[in-house]
C-alpha cells in the first residue's frame, strides 16, 4: 500500500466500521471477530489480494473496535496538573478589570470552555447567528494558539536544531491545553492534525495531502475513542474540515489571488468559499440533529471570524503580560473594545 489513496482506503472502511458497532443495538464483538479471523485466512490463502482485502479487513477491525472500546478520553479532564492550570487561568481571566462586564466570561468561554457565566441571551445571539461554534472549543481556538506559538518560537532561529526543539515545545504546549480544556473531541481532531503536520514537516520529500491528514486523525481518535463518533461536535468538526481541504480549493480558485499586494475583495471572497464550504458539509447534519439552518452564515463568518481571531490574539497577550503584572490599560481597552465589537455584531445579526 502506498499514497493518500491507500490511507483513505482503509480509514473509511474503519470508520464504517466503528459507525455500524456503536449505533447497532446488537453487540457485534463475535461476528467482527469471527470476521477478522476470516478475512486474515483468506489473505494468508491468497482468495483476497489488493486493495478490497484491505477495505474489508479495516472494515471488519472498525467493527471489532467499535464493540469493545470505551471512552478513555473522559478521564483526561481529571489529571490534576491540568486541573490546577485550568483553575489559575480562569482565575487570571477574572482578576483582570474590563470595563464592560460580559468581557470576562467571553474570554473564560474562548479560552478555557467554561460558559457558566456567559448571560443567556449571549448564548442565545451567538446561536441565532450561526457562531456557536466560537464558544465551544473547537480547532478554531487550539489553531490560533499553535499560529500564535509558532510565530514566537520563530525566534529562536532556523537551524536542524532550533526547528526540531520548535516542533516539540509547539506540540507539548498544545497537548497540556488539550488535556487542560477537558479533551472534547474537536479539539483532540485539530491536536492530531497538528502532530500529523510537525511529523510531516520533517519528513523532506514526502507531499503532504491535507485529505491523507484528516484519514490519518480520522483512524488515529476513532482507535482510540471509538465511542467518541456517537458526538455530534466530532462528526460536524471532521465534516468542516473534509470541506475545507476537499471543496474550497475548488472555490477560492474562482477568483484570482493578485500578483502583489492585499486585495480586501480577495479576502472577502476566500473568506466566504471557506464559510460555504463547511456548510455544503455540515449543513445536512445540523438540520437532521437540530433542524435549524443559519440564514446569515456568509455575513457572520465575515465579521466573527477576524474578530474571534483578533480577541484570541490581543486575549493570550493580555493574560500573558497580566500574569507578569506588566498588562497596560490600552490593551485591557483594546481587548474589552474587540469583545463588544463581537458581541453587538452578532447580537445584531441574531435579530435579523
Amino acid at each position: 500500500m502506498d499514497g493518500a489513496r491507500d490511507v483513505v482506503l482503509i480509514s473509511f472502511p474503519f470508520a464504517a466500521g466503528v459507525a455500524l458497532a456503536q449505533f447497532c443495538p446488537l453487540s457485534l464483538f463475535h461476528l467482527s471477530l469471527a470476521a477478522v479471523a476470516v478475512l486474515m485466512l483468506l489473505a494468508l490463502a491468497g482468495a483476497l489480494r489488493g486493495r478490497i482485502w484491505y477495505g474489508l479487513l479495516f472494515f471488519a477491525a472498525g467493527v471489532l473496535c467499535g464493540s469493545t472500546g470505551f471512552p478513555v478520553g473522559d478521564s483526561f479532564a481529571s489529571l490534576g496538573m491540568t486541573e490546577g492550570a485550568l483553575a489559575k487561568m480562569d482565575e487570571l481571566i477574572r482578576s483582570i478589570p474590563f470595563a464592560h462586564s460580559k468581557t470576562n466570561a467571553l474570554l473564560r468561554a474562548l479560552l478555557t470552555g467554561l460558559r457558566d457565566g456567559l448571560p443567556r441571551e449571549t448564548i442565545a445571539s451567538f446561536r441565532a447567528a450561526g457562531a456557536s461554534h466560537i464558544l465551544a472549543l473547537s480547532g478554531l481556538h487550539l489553531g490560533i494558539i499553535y499560529l500564535l506559538l509558532s510565530k514566537l518560537l520563530l525566534l529562536m532561529g532556523n537551524g536542524r536544531v532550533a526547528y526540531v526543539v520548535r516542533s516539540v515545545v509547539v506540540v507539548a504546549a498544545c497537548a497540556f491545553y488539550t488535556l487542560m480544556t477537558g479533551a472534547g473531541p474537536s479539539i483532540v481532531r485539530a491536536f492530531l492534525f497538528i502532530c500529523i503536520n510537525e511529523m510531516m514537516r520533517h519528513a523532506p520529500g514526502r507531499r503532504k495531502s491535507p485529505v491523507a491528514v484528516w484519514c490519518i486523525a480520522l483512524l488515529v481518535q476513532l482507535v482510540i475513542s471509538p465511542w467518541v463518533i456517537r458526538s455530534v461536535g466530532f462528526q460536524l468538526s471532521y465534516l468542516a474540515m473534509l470541506g475545507i481541504f476537499v471543496l474550497f480549493p475548488w472555490l477560492d480558485a474562482f477568483y484570482e489571488k493578485p500578483s502583489r499586494g492585499w486585495s480586501p475583495m480577495r479576502w472577502a471572497w476566500s473568506s466566504m468559499a471557506l464559510s460555504i464550504s463547511c456548510q455544503v458539509f455540515t449543513a445536512p447534519l445540523v438540520w437532521l440533529r437540530f433542524g435549524t439552518f443559519p440564514k446569515y452564515f456568509l455575513l457572520t463568518n465575515l465579521l466573527a471570524l477576524p474578530l474571534t481571531s483578533a480577541l484570541m490574539f490581543s486575549a493570550v497577550a493580555c493574560l500573558v503580560l497580566a500574569a507578569f503584572g506588566i498588562c497596560p490599560s490600552w490593551l485591557v481597552w483594546v481587548v474589552d473594545t474587540i469583545a463588544r465589537l463581537l458581541e453587538g455584531s452578532l447580537a445584531i445579526i441574531a435579530d435579523m
